[in-house]
């Protein structure tokens, strides 16, 4: 897998591409989210739009992204995902924890708000 990161603002874009899979998809994506929450940041937009796979090793990452964005105050939602992504995601039960845009924008605006108490995650 290959991730480029780019600032919009206050907000940190990690565009993904290839196959986020157990082995070395999963641990990229840890390490990307980890360094981009150390290195202070409080809004990350991943977007899937290049990911091609993802197996439970990858749904297991973006489980745990999320989760650890919301304990240390960060925010994380996901962006484009491709089909096959969002049925597994729908299929484990784990759309609805996650907040999903299709557009760039709508995702930018949602995270430009005050941050909402939520009970996701």
């Amino acid at each position: 897998m290959h991730v480029e990161v780019r600032k919009k603002g206050d907000v940190v874009v990690a565009d993904l591409t290839g196959r986020l899979v157990g082995g070395v998809g999963d641990e990229i994506l840890r390490e990307v989210v980890n360094e981009l929450l150390a290195e202070g940041w409080k809004k990350i937009l991943l977007n899937l739009s290049g990911v091609q796979v993802v197996d439970s090793a990858g749904i297991g990452e973006l489980v745990a992204s999320h989760k650890l964005c919301n304990k240390l105050g960060a925010q994380l939602r996901l962006l484009r995902l491709p089909k096959r992504v969002k049925e597994t995601l729908h299929l484990a039960a784990l759309l609805p924890v996650f907040h999903v845009f299709e557009d760039e924008k709508d995702a930018l605006h949602d995270l430009a708000a005050p941050a909402e108490p939520s009970g996701r995650g």
